[in-house]
């Protein structure tokens, strides 16, 4: 196997202040000469700051507070890192907020918000690393794409959200197209459910929880990701159960899936006509 781009590279975390993109920090932190962390919630940042120093007080961690959500401060976020003297060797693209609900109820504000951290901000920081790693012949991107079954099917509750997944899905395929043959890798990490507070901040309109044996761990996420990354695999869905989930759903007509979902419809409709506006 080809040598890592995580061994002694600079590795930017987006979402960085819990969950997946904390796992991942982690774990490469004991690898890395760099870490980036990116979030909202400096507090947290600080925090995961210390405990990796406290593990390995040779690495360079750097803290960099930033909503994703605005275009003027990936703006200045990536202006920040280069006057940081930091070359990016990989780039996590982990941060995603989530929404549910029937669409034509949905909220214009939290539909924005929810498109430009998806989808805008993913593509703007791959768009400002990409080039010099190509130039190097060396480095990649890892797109968590949470959930799977979003980023690869059909959905009621979950239009835009869906298409956000979607999109992560088509551009990481696209890149890896156009990336070929350069020596950078793009993987895509396509788990279920993750028990992290991702749940939690999207809303669950529906009043139904996941059922414990589909979530995989965050850690077991991480792990899966810079596994498939290193042996250069264009995507990965964690977990056995979402394996079986994924087959299954590639194995069947798209006709079929359509009226699953349309079935699932009907049912989620009667139960949120009683709930708020999301």
């Amino acid at each position: 196997m080809a040598s890592s781009a995580i061994d002694g590279g600079t590795i930017l975390v987006t979402g960085a202040s819990s969950g997946i993109g904390m796992a991942i920090a982690r774990l490469v932190a004991p690898r890395a000469k760099t870490t980036v962390l990116v979030a909202r919630r400096v507090d947290r940042l600080e925090e995961l700051k210390r405990a990796l120093l406290e593990h390995r007080s040779s690495l360079r961690v750097e803290v960099i507070p930033c909503d994703l959500s605005s275009r003027e401060e990936v703006a200045k976020l990536v202006a920040d890192i280069g006057e940081r003297g930091v070359e990016v060797d990989v780039l996590v693209n982990n941060a995603g907020v989530g929404m549910m609900g029937m669409f034509e109820r949905a909220d214009v504000a939290k539909t924005t918000f929810m498109i430009d951290v998806n989808v805008t901000s993913l593509t703007l920081l791959t768009l400002a690393f990409l080039p010099r790693m190509v130039e190097r012949r060396s480095g990649g991107v890892i797109n968590i794409n949470i959930s799977s079954g979003f980023g690869l099917g059909v959905t009621p509750m979950f239009a835009a959200y869906l298409a956000t997944k979607h999109y992560v899905t088509g551009f990481t395929e696209g890149l890896c197209a156009d990336l070929a043959g350069t020596g950078v890798v793009v993987t895509q990490v396509c788990p279920g459910p993750v028990r992290t507070e991702f749940e939690q901040t999207m809303g669950n309109a529906s009043g139904t929880k996941v059922p414990a044996f589909i979530e995989i761990s965050a850690e077991h996420c991480a792990r899966s990701a810079i596994r498939a990354f290193e042996r250069r695999r264009a995507m990965v869905v964690p977990g056995i159960t979402m394996k079986i989930v994924m087959l299954i759903n590639a194995l069947s007509p798209r006709c079929m899936r359509r009226a699953f979902a349309g079935l699932l419809g009907r049912i989620v409709r009667k139960k949120q006509l009683v709930s708020p506006v999301l």
